[in-house]
């Protein structure tokens, strides 16, 4: 009897925990397969600790290859599930296509990155969802205080030293908590003009921070970031974003080069494209996790809204503490529709939450148990070190280290700002010149609404187009007085000017790549930007619409006439069909450190440095 084929699509808390198990219950009886974009499992509660230059991007990086025995790895994102077929679709890397048969099929794809219609938040916004997104950030705030200390206008000086963080929930929280200390660092090697310092401010809808949390928790954080000096704003959000800063919805303005969007995520839309029964954008499974009327197919993770047994009626909520559980008993059940052992139902006990704060503070109720001060520092990091899979020793060393040595604040240039846009649902993968490229964006209700550590739980509201096409993504014609062929860090959503000789050309531009097939076969149009697409009506379904919670996804999107489109699961439409891509002009220079490259003459007469 030949081995039973398992494949498990996605490697966050939930898919690594799968497959962990999976590997040391199957006692090498079955051939388990694991398809994630990347080669590690990411730590998703400490990349705040990344950004704010405290923990290398290694030390949240765990090994899938070397931690996972018997578990064989397919770099790739998913593209679409023939269900009837029994077949995952996938594109790999460097854009080849695949197909993966499988016996027991395992969805843990994890979410995307949540956008709400607020004009200019995807040009000039970026996420915190990925390694990419946190090191640009650490990147980029260096640079502004650097820029802001040696600055002759005090205007600019204010503006560059100011950082905005939307999304008061776990990861808002600590970026704007760390990023606070990080800067206050810096300034004392970098002295500001007088009477001038790094401002920090934090929005949020909601009435408190971290409104998921108890109220004696959601104090001590806040009392926390106020005594940082960081500015926090309940009941406010963006109205609009721009290149010079932001308008809130209180009227006022805030003149900024920063702003960071925590607000929070929505399942992988590659669940969509099943046509299965679906709650809120997460795929209906039973308490073991299986999809009713598919035996063969289970979900977990916050790709899956599964039922939570302390509260009847209502599923449990997208975290990495439940997205790691719900791969426990994910492989248990996994095994047992194989024929060994007893199925289990899900079932948990809150253990709390911990949240760093940076330094000796955090928030914390291990067990309802509400800590604050040392105490809750010493919990959380305990915590966070017996959670992680690997890396433990490299991770204290590294916490020591910090605890005795000065930060390093140096610009390492690894992550350019147009690598890492917001409406990118790939998160987990810069974005390269030449490479096929995804967009996932969303469009919510709330703006702040439950952005935990593993994701937020979406509104519920059905996604809505946005009102206008960004700018990026428009045709454009070559800019006069360009002085240089370096990209320009300052054009609108941080991104390399699309229509400057020596950038890279704009996606969706006329001649920019070649005419994309349809499901139909009939090559799509190629002048007209796909957001222009989106605005006009639904696009063509190609199979769907994650990391850690904080999952990893792994999902990508197909190419029609390639493969067989499978009939109860098309390919995916969150990105154009697997091809090359745009390639940059021969004369475009290598991608290097995304420093300033001096004056650049806007269009509006003014002159401007930097990155925004």
């Amino acid at each position: 009897m030949s081995r039973p084929r398992i494949v498990i699509v996605g490697a966050g808390f939930a898919g690594y925990r799968t497959a962990r198990t999976l590997s040391r219950l199957t006692r090498h009886q079955a051939d388990i397969t694991l398809l994630n974009p990347t080669d590690y499992f990411l730590y998703l509660p400490l990349l705040p600790q990344v950004a704010a230059g405290i923990l290398e991007p290694r030390r949240v990086s765990v090994s899938l290859s070397g931690t996972l025995p018997h578990v064989r790895l397919v770099l790739g994102e998913a593209d679409g599930i023939d269900l009837d077929g029994r077949a995952v679709h996938y594109t790999g890397p460097e854009g080849e296509e695949g197909t993966l048969p499988y016996d027991r099929l395992v969805l843990a794809a994890g979410s995307v990155n949540k956008l709400l219609p607020i004009p200019g938040v995807a040009e000039h916004a970026h996420g915190f969802r990925g390694l990419p997104e946190a090191l640009y950030l650490r990147d980029h705030v260096t640079r502004q205080v650097e820029l802001a200390a040696a600055a002759d206008d005090r205007a600019e000086c204010a503006a560059r030293c100011t950082f905005v963080v939307v999304g008061a929930g776990y990861t808002g929280t600590e970026v704007a908590a760390h990023g606070a200390m990080y800067t206050d660092a810096q300034v004392r090697k970098h002295p500001m003009r007088t009477g001038m310092r790094p401002r920090w401010m934090l929005l949020d809808v909601a009435p408190r921070v971290m409104p998921e949390m108890d109220e004696r928790l959601s104090a001590t954080a806040e009392r926390v970031l106020r005594q940082r000096g960081v500015e926090v704003r309940m009941g406010t959000s963006v109205k609009e974003a721009t290149h010079d800063g932001v308008v809130l919805t209180d009227g006022s303005t805030v003149d900024t080069r920063t702003l960071v969007w925590c607000v929070g995520v929505r399942p992988d839309p590659l669940v969509e494209s099943l046509g299965l029964p679906m709650e809120r954008g997460r795929l209906l499974v039973d308490p073991h996790l299986q999809v009713p009327g598919r035996p063969e197919l289970f979900a977990c993770g916050d790709a899956a809204a599964v039922p939570d047994p302390n509260q009847p009626g209502q599923y449990t909520p997208m975290t990495a503490q439940h997205a790691w559980r719900h791969g426990k008993v994910c492989a248990h059940n996994v095994v047992a529709s194989l024929g060994r052992g007893q199925r289990k139902a899900y079932r948990h006990r809150d253990m709390g939450f911990v949240v760093d704060l940076g330094g000796a503070k955090a928030a914390a109720n291990p067990f309802g148990l509400p800590m604050s001060g040392p105490a809750a520092g010493a919990v959380t990091r305990g915590y966070h070190l017996a959670a992680m899979p690997g890396n433990r020793v490299r991770v204290a060393a590294d916490w020591l280290l910090d605890a005795v040595l000065p930060r390093q604040a140096v610009q390492l240039g690894l992550v350019r700002s147009w690598s890492v846009p917001l409406e990118s649902s790939s998160p987990e993968v810069a974005r390269v010149p030449g490479r096929p490229e995804r967009t996932g964006t969303d469009t919510g209700s709330d703006l702040g609404k439950d952005p935990g550590q593993s994701g937020a739980e979406p509104d519920g509201e059905p996604a809505r187009t946005p009102p206008s096409e960004p700018a990026k993504n428009r045709p454009s014609e070559p800019a006069k007085n360009r002085p240089s062929g370096e990209p320009a860090k300052n054009q609108p959503g941080g991104e390399p000017a699309k229509n400057q000789p020596g950038g890279e050309p704009a996606r969706n531009q006329p001649h920019a790549e070649p005419a994309k097939r349809g499901p139909s076969g009939s090559p799509r149009a190629s002048g007209r930007p796909r957001r222009a697409v989106e605005a006009a009506g639904p696009r063509p379904a190609r199979g769907g619409s994650g990391k850690p919670g904080k999952a990893s996804r792994a999902s990508g999107t197909g190419s029609a006439g390639k493969r067989p489109t499978a009939p109860s699961g098309p390919s995916r439409s969150a990105r154009p069909p697997a091809d090359p891509g745009p390639e940059p002009p021969a004369n475009q220079p290598p991608p290097g450190p995304d420093i300033a490259p001096g004056p650049v003459k806007r269009t509006d007469g003014r002159a401007v440095e930097g990155d925004s």
